[in-house]
């Protein structure tokens, strides 16, 4: 396999999205766990994690190839662009979501190994193929896929799921909208060429802004939880706070400016916003 071959094989299963993922993983686990989880239980997770997101990244491109092409974000995908054929890349992204799943099933237990192949099925067939090109509410629906890894990673650890483990989802779940509608507001015109109805194609961008403010302000209270419910300390309280009133910033400053420049600012912030708040998780579970 050449190095293009190997390169375009590697975008399909979009490893950024998938380090984020796992980084969220692994923070359920340190914090299950109370600690450093068990190695070789966190080695084979993190594993899986990996290949099951890449697969489900790879089975989405090959479904959406006609609208990838028809973006300009997305044209140079190794699909659209006739680098990867599609049956490879569905082969490809099948192969790595069994891989992922025997792996955990056989080394982890069958908990985490069920959700985790159930987060690679929602993601494909009711995000990518039932709501995506359907309904207005499509990343509010399909947002709980990204958010089953903290699953994994908690059954992984404990063999079974408790309410700290919902609310880390229900921290991811409220993230998506915001997060993902920030982006569909720099894109909107590729979304409205490939007939995608998210938000500012589907209701305009001015309600796109209120509802990432509003999705910003329960995401925020979500994340305060942590402490009460005793799951977490006060340097994660504090921080989170700080965290959340940079969330809130950037969506007001969103709704006043109405600018592609903060609409980016407000995109790359929630990236780095949920990266950081699991950072803070860990820190916090390990030293405090």
């Amino acid at each position: 396999m050449t190095k293009s071959v190997l390169k375009d094989y590697v975008a399909l299963a979009k490893p950024r999205i998938a380090i984020l993922l796992v980084f969220t993983t692994v923070t359920a686990m340190m914090i299950a766990a109370n600690g450093v989880p068990e190695f070789g239980v966190l080695i084979v997770t993190i594993i899986g994690g990996m290949f099951a997101a890449g697969g489900a990244s790879a089975v989405n491109q090959f479904y959406d190839r006609d609208m990838d092409a028809k973006m300009s974000r997305t044209a140079k995908r190794p699909i659209p662009a006739g680098r990867v054929s599609p049956l490879a890349a569905l082969v490809y992204g099948v192969l790595l979501i069994l891989t992922a799943t025997l792996l955990l099933a056989t080394f982890v237990n069958l908990l985490a190994a069920s959700l985790l192949l159930a987060g690679a099925a929602y993601y494909i067939f009711i995000y990518t193929m039932l709501l995506k090109r359907n309904t207005v509410v499509n990343i509010i629906i399909g947002g709980a896929a990204g958010a089953i890894p903290v699953l994994v990673g908690w059954a992984a650890v404990t063999g079974g799921l408790s309410v700290e483990a919902w609310l880390l989802f229900a921290i991811i779940f409220y993230w998506t909208p915001p997060h993902s509608w920030a982006l569909a507001l720099l894109v909107n015109a590729d979304y409205a060429r490939a007939e995608v109805p998210m938000m500012p194609v589907a209701r305009g961008v001015e309600t796109t802004r209120k509802q990432i403010l509003l999705y910003s302000v329960l995401l925020v209270a979500l994340t305060l939880l942590p402490l009460p419910i005793n799951m977490l300390g006060m340097f994660y309280f504090v921080t989170a706070t700080l965290l959340g009133i940079g969330l809130l910033v950037r969506s007001v400053q969103l709704i006043q400016q109405k600018t592609a420049i903060a609409a980016k600012r407000m995109y790359k912030y929630s990236t780095a916003y949920l990266a950081m708040l699991f950072l803070v998780m860990i820190i916090d579970s390990v030293a405090f």
